[in-house]
């Protein structure tokens, strides 16, 4: 299983929200085509045929757990997890 697919495992098991690195969260963003704009300490995610925007945070080397969350709403929703979404 290659490292982008072990994140996204991860993030839609739920059971560790609060140990996800920023930097993966970055990495997987970009794995899912997401357009990344960085404003300040803000990283602003966009994506043609998705809605909503995603404004995340680092907290220290982590990413926030509700944004997380966030993230797996987006997957589950448009499906862009591939096999591991269902």
């Amino acid at each position: 299983m290659s490292q982008m697919r072990k994140i996204i495992y991860m993030i839609l098991r739920g059971n560790r929200d609060a140990n996800i690195k920023f930097s993966d969260v970055r990495q997987l963003m970009s794995y899912l085509g997401f357009h990344e704009r960085i404003r300040g300490d803000h990283f602003i995610y966009t994506k043609r045929g998705v809605d909503e925007i995603l404004n995340l945070q680092p907290n220290g080397d982590s990413a926030k757990p509700y944004q997380v969350k966030q993230i797996r709403r987006i997957i589950v929703k448009y499906g862009l997890g591939g096999d591991l979404d269902a």
